[in-house]
C-alpha cells in the first residue's frame, strides 16, 4: 500500500480490517518509541541527517507528529498497547529518561510503562527505582549507546531483572550499522550468566538472524521482536533468508510484533503486510500481533 502523510484515516481502516481478520481484538506492539520531545526532534534530526548509525539510509519519518497525535494515531489503528522505548546514549541520561518515562505511562494508560539503562556506577539503583515504580519493559540499546552489555556494571542489573521476570528489549544487532559491541556475541555472554533474562530481541537481531534464532532456541526466555524485519525497506539491504523461515515458524511462540512507530520511512500497515506474505499462517499472525505479548505481559 502507497500512504502519503494525509491518508493515515484509510490506512487505520486498512489496519483495522487486518486484525479483525485474524479475530483479534487489535494489536500489541511491543516496540514503538515515545521520549521527550526534544530528545525524539534530536532522533529525527539524525535520520534527517543520514547519520552514520543508519549506514546513510534515506530515512524520512511517516509518522512525524506531536505526541497526542502519534498516540491517537496507534488507538485508530487499534494498538491496545505500546511501549515508550527511549534509551541514553551517555552516563547521566537514564534515570532522568525513567522519570519522563513513568510519567508518561502515568497519564498513558495503554503504554506498557518503559524505563530503560546504561552502564554506570548507579545503574543498580535506578532500575531498582524503576522495578518498583511498575516498570514492565525496559529498553537496552546497544548500538546507540555504544557500550557491552556485558559490563560489569549492569551485571547485578541484570540479575535484578531476570529475579523480576521484566523483559527487555535489546537492540543487540548489527544493523542497520555495526557497532563495536553489537553482533550476537556480547549478548551471549549475558545469557550465559543470567540464563531466565526475558530479552526481547529488537530486529530479529537484523542482520545477524540466523545467529540470533540460535540464541533463542538455546534459552528458552529469549524473543524476538520483527521491527523493519521482512518489510521492503529492510529486505533491500539485509535480507531475512529464506532458509531460516522453517525455524520462525517452529518459533511462533516467541515472536513479538514490533514496528518502530513514529520512526519508518513507510506506513505502518506494510510492516503487518510483510508479515502476513511470510505464508506462515493465521495462527502464527495471530500470536505475534497479539497473543504472545498478553501472555509475556499478563495483559
Amino acid at each position: 500500500m502507497s500512504s502519503t502523510r494525509t491518508d493515515f484515516g484509510e490506512e487505520a481502516g486498512e489496519i483495522r480490517r487486518f486484525w479483525r481478520g485474524l479475530g483479534l481484538p487489535g494489536l500489541i506492539d511491543v516496540h514503538t518509541h515515545f521520549m521527550p520531545e526534544r530528545v525524539l526532534h534530536k532522533v529525527w534530526d539524525y535520520f534527517d541527517a543520514n547519520g552514520p548509525l543508519i549506514a546513510g539510509l534515506q530515512w524520512p519519518i511517516t509518522y512525524r507528529k506531536q505526541e497526542a497525535e502519534r498516540t491517537g494515531l496507534l488507538r485508530e489503528f487499534g494498538v491496545r498497547a505500546f511501549t515508550s522505548m527511549l534509551y541514553p546514549h551517555k552516563p547521566g541520561m537514564a534515570r532522568w529518561l525513567n522519570g519522563w518515562a513513568a510519567d508518561f505511562a502515568r497519564r498513558t494508560p495503554d503504554c506498557l510503562h518503559t524505563a530503560t539503562l546504561y552502564p554506570e556506577p548507579d545503574a543498580d539503583t535506578y532500575v531498582r527505582e524503576a522495578v518498583e515504580a511498575g516498570a514492565r519493559v525496559f529498553k537496552a540499546h546497544v548500538q546507540v549507546g555504544a557500550y557491552d552489555p556485558a559490563d560489569e556494571q549492569l551485571e547485578q542489573t541484570w540479575g535484578l531483572l531476570a529475579e523480576a521476570g521484566i523483559p527487555v528489549v535489546v537492540h543487540c544487532g548489527s544493523g542497520p550499522a555495526p557497532g563495536k559491541h553489537t553482533g550476537p556475541e556480547p549478548i551471549a555472554r549475558v545469557l550465559a550468566r543470567h540464563p531466565k533474562l526475558r530479552l526481547i530481541v529488537a530486529h530479529m537481531g537484523m542482520p545477524e538472524y540466523e545467529e540470533f534464532l540460535d540464541l533463542a532456541e538455546r534459552y528458552d526466555q529469549v524473543r524476538l521482536d520483527t521491527t523493519m524485519t521482512f518489510t521492503d525497506f529492510a529486505e533491500g539491504f539485509m535480507p531475512f533468508p529464506d532458509r531460516a523461515l522453517p525455524r520462525l515458524a517452529a518459533m511462533g511462540d516467541r515472536i513479538l510484533l514490533g514496528s518502530d512507530f513514529p520512526n519508518i520511512p513507510y506506513p505502518y500497515l506494510h510492516q503487518l503486510h510483510a508479515l502476513e506474505r511470510l505464508g506462515l499462517g493465521r495462527d502464527w499472525l495471530r500470536a505475534v500481533c497479539h497473543d504472545n505479548a498478553v501472555n509475556l505481559f499478563g495483559l
